[in-house]
């Protein structure tokens, strides 16, 4: 699966690693926009790290758009299980 540029997925770490990961991405690159992407439990991670970013570290950016949905992932032992997914795109 290629990575896509711009994109940071939150996953298990705590959120200040990944706040560390979005300043990073945009001192590193002449980025003008950064991606989260979570789902399940990793929303509540997700949204704070969007705040924390853009509260503490970085005042100049804002929130662009947010996406909201549902994927379906197949169980090993059969069926199918839905799972929410969320979209930040924070911007310069």
């Amino acid at each position: 699966m290629p990575r896509e540029p711009n994109v940071i997925y939150i996953g298990r770490k705590n959120a200040m690693s990944y706040a560390l990961a979005v300043i990073t991405s945009f001192a590193g690159s002449d980025a003008r926009e950064i991606t989260l992407k979570a789902r399940g439990r990793a929303i509540l991670t997700a949204v704070d790290v969007a705040e924390i970013t853009r509260r503490k570290f970085m005042k100049e950016l804002n929130i662009s758009k947010i996406t909201i949905g549902t994927e379906e992932i197949r169980r090993e032992e059969g069926g199918t299980r839905n799972v929410s997914t969320i979209e930040i795109t924070l911007t310069r």
